[in-house]
């Protein structure tokens, strides 16, 4: 059986094999932060099952080591409050609110935000502690602030921090609101998602600094940005190649809804094929045209459900080919959705990375290609 040192070391000989690690300091921050005091208990999903059911695996089990420096996320947390120490046996249902992200991708974020020596960074959403203890490891204690919004969270978190040595500055509260001290920052990073940038983040960013984010929305799709603070409250940046998701902060959350009723409507035929906005950057197309909008279903049937408003829009085959669109509601989603995926259809379907963001006092907006390309507000 492996020790921890060997398992911790193949984790961090698998990340600089495959390209992951590419940079020696933040080599040497993998190397220094045990994944072990931020893991403790865990879910994992039970594959087939419907809902999704998660099983608990506890500190010591066996392949609980092995889990914990594979290269994957471990669930920490459903429902903003049951955790794996909670169940004692059998399995359990939820939706996810707090994780252990897969060590690939927080050490590529980063290296993506291009932090160094001497600057200073905010972190949104500390969630179990090992992305902070990279941070402190690479850029010292006294440069690293980290917000956490849930309490207990927060608590585990500074506990496997203390743990492993390291002292950051924690603070728990909203994380969408900045650091309540103000202060000017070099970097800000987020490893929540947000369904637009947050005004505090773009003042307490120095001009020429970063913020790293995950866009998302009510529908799932989710693109990474990086921008660049250009002014007090402006900035503009370029979502990244790659596909990341991350839960999204829970005061941007979409609002409770009982169960969706179906109900008749306008119906026409659709321009496009429903099943595009089930792939990755087609999915994102669909949110930035219908942001209010929470999508459903798969393949051709596609349902699209406002629920500020009550619109509607569902599809369905014909079966003689092709196929229809309901639509109801003084929103026609639809139409939205379909005029945004021909746009982007029309300049050869790329992927996120030919998409970028314009953030000013006049809003927010997500273009293609360049900025006066065609464009979507986000829903601020």
């Amino acid at each position: 059986m492996s020790t921890s040192a060997e398992l911790h070391a193949a984790l961090v000989e698998q990340l600089t094999q495959d390209g992951t690690l590419t940079e020696p300091e933040w080599r040497a921050a993998a190397e220094g932060v045990p994944r072990e005091l931020f893991v403790g208990s865990f879910f994992l999903p039970v594959l087939g099952s419907n809902p999704t059911a998660y099983r608990p695996v506890h500190r010591g089990e066996p392949g609980w080591l092995e889990r914990v420096y594979s290269n994957e996320t471990l669930v920490t947390q459903l429902d903003g409050h049951i955790r794996p120490e909670d169940v004692t046996e059998g399995t359990v249902t939820g939706s996810p609110s707090s994780s252990s992200t897969l060590p690939s991708l927080v050490l590529t974020m980063w290296q993506q935000l291009g932090a160094e020596t001497g600057h200073r960074v905010l972190e949104i959403g500390t969630g179990t502690g090992l992305s902070t203890a990279y941070g402190a490891n690479r850029l010292g204690d006294a440069n690293l602030t980290s917000i956490e919004y849930d309490p207990a969270v927060g608590a585990r978190a500074a506990a496997s921090l203390k743990a492993a040595g390291y002292a950051p500055r924690l603070i728990i509260g909203d994380g969408l609101l900045g650091d309540p001290e103000g202060g000017e920052y070099d970097r800000l990073i987020a490893t929540c998602s947000v369904r637009h940038i947050p005004q505090p983040w773009l003042y307490q960013v120095k001009p020429g600094g970063r913020i790293l984010v995950t866009l998302s929305g009510w529908s799932f799709a989710f693109g990474l940005a990086l921008l660049t603070v250009t002014g007090p409250g402006e900035a503009t940046g370029r979502f990244l190649p790659g596909y990341v998701s991350f839960m999204i902060a829970r005061p941007h959350d979409r609002p409770p809804r009982q169960s969706l009723e179906l109900l008749p409507g306008d119906e026409r035929p659709t321009r496009i094929n429903p099943e595009i906005i089930s792939t990755w950057t087609g999915g994102w197309v669909a949110q930035l045209a219908a942001p209010s909008a929470e999508r459903m279903g798969a393949g051709g049937q596609q349902i699209l459900s406002d629920v500020a408003t009550g619109s509607q829009a569902r599809t369905m085959p014909n079966p003689d080919g092709g196929w229809t669109v309901v639509q109801r509601g003084p929103l026609r989603l639809w139409d939205q959705v379909e005029s945004a995926v021909e746009a982007w259809q029309a300049a050869n379907s790329p992927h996120q990375e030919r998409f970028g963001i314009t953030v000013s006092a006049a809003g927010q907006r997500v273009w293609l290609g360049a900025e006066d390309g065609p464009g979507w507000d986000l829903p601020i």
